[in-house]
């Protein structure tokens, strides 16, 4: 089944102004909502970073029915494992069969200003994260959990409000071998569109060859994309308001180690329009939007998450729910 959800961009927004925009995505027809959770922005000039485990608890109390949950949060270095078991624990009892913990490897933007840690390569994030799994669903599933990992430890540790559902994690990966850790380890794969095509072959692929190895049916492992959509029906209007969000077309080597909102702010404003365009699917015409977002669907991901870019969120609620939800229901089912 198609789900069709909406992202919270705590970057963009301020606590309140975003529940708001959740609640009416839950009343407008969309499925999910999943946060970020940055303890900085983008941008330093009118950013946002509110907590988004504070923030996850207040939206559980305000929906009824949309599924919610992080992409992402790194449960590595701001937060101790257990700090998000105990957390996404109480969640699941606040909202049962609603929440999702997703996570990854992280973005030295929020880990190395909040706590001063030496942002570390790539080998130990993944080894970190994966640690972090394990321990997570320990304290899940078992009570007095004494835990001796290579990054964490626990002695004796209960997590005693937890519902006996276990909340599902995904795993947001944008190389070969974290989305292998996907396959291998969570219930559902995160990552995000825009990108070059055959990157989500690979992808996909190292998530099959990831559950192969576990022997795990990679048919059971969610496939989760956002898909960045800037949707109006004035279409230059909709190419300038991707202008807030040119950070993300900064390639990795361009960001790498750029750890301060106003150095990233300025590296983004230098950038031409069409180049902060270039990842999200601009247009005015809702079947254009359709048929960009065909080939993800066309790989397996049937849980869409939709970022705009604009200030008025609501604007585009609406208009999406009225002018393209149907034509994706009916085109993909």
């Amino acid at each position: 089944m198609l789900k069709l959800g909406y992202k919270a961009s705590a970057e963009q927004f301020g606590p309140r102004e975003l529940l708001d925009f959740s609640c009416l995505a839950e009343e407008v027809g969309f499925d999910s909502v999943f946060v970020s959770d940055h303890f900085q922005p983008w941008k330093h000039t009118d950013g946002h970073a509110p907590s988004a485990l504070a923030w996850l608890g207040a939206l559980a109390a305000r929906t009824r029915r949309v599924r919610i949950g992080t992409s992402v949060l790194t449960p590595t270095f701001r937060y101790h494992p257990s700090i998000v078991a105990q957390v996404f624990g109480t969640l699941g009892v606040m909202a049962p069969g609603r929440v999702v913990l997703g996570v990854g490897t992280g973005e030295s933007l929020n880990e190395v200003p909040s706590s001063g840690v030496e942002w570390p390569g790539p080998k130990e994030r993944r080894d970190r994260l994966r640690e972090s799994i394990r321990l997570i669903n320990k304290l899940w599933t078992e009570d007095r959990v004494t835990f001796e990992g290579q990054f964490y430890r626990t002695e004796r540790a209960t997590i005693y409000d937890r519902h006996y559902e276990k909340v599902p994690i995904w795993v947001a990966a944008s190389g070969p071998l974290a989305a292998q850790m996907a396959g291998q380890i969570a219930e559902g794969f995160i990552c995000t569109s825009g990108k070059n095509p055959q990157l989500y072959i690979d992808l996909t692929s190292k998530v099959e060859e990831g559950a192969a190895k576990a022997n795990r049916d990679a048919k059971t492992i969610e496939r989760m994309i956002e898909v960045k959509v800037s949707f109006d029906s004035d279409a230059q209007q909709a190419k300038e308001l991707t202008r807030h969000w040119a950070a993300l077309a900064l390639s990795p080597e361009e960001k790498t180690g750029v750890e301060d909102p106003v150095e990233m702010e300025r590296l983004a404003d230098a950038l031409p329009l069409d180049r902060a365009a270039s990842r999200w699917i601009v247009s005015s015409d809702p079947d254009f939007q359709v048929e960009k977002i065909r080939p993800y669907v066309e790989l397996g991901f049937r849980h869409l998450v939709f970022h705009a870019p604009g200030p008025d969120q609501a604007r585009f609620l609406k208009l999406y729910a009225a002018e393209v939800l149907p034509r994706l229901r009916k085109a993909f089912g």
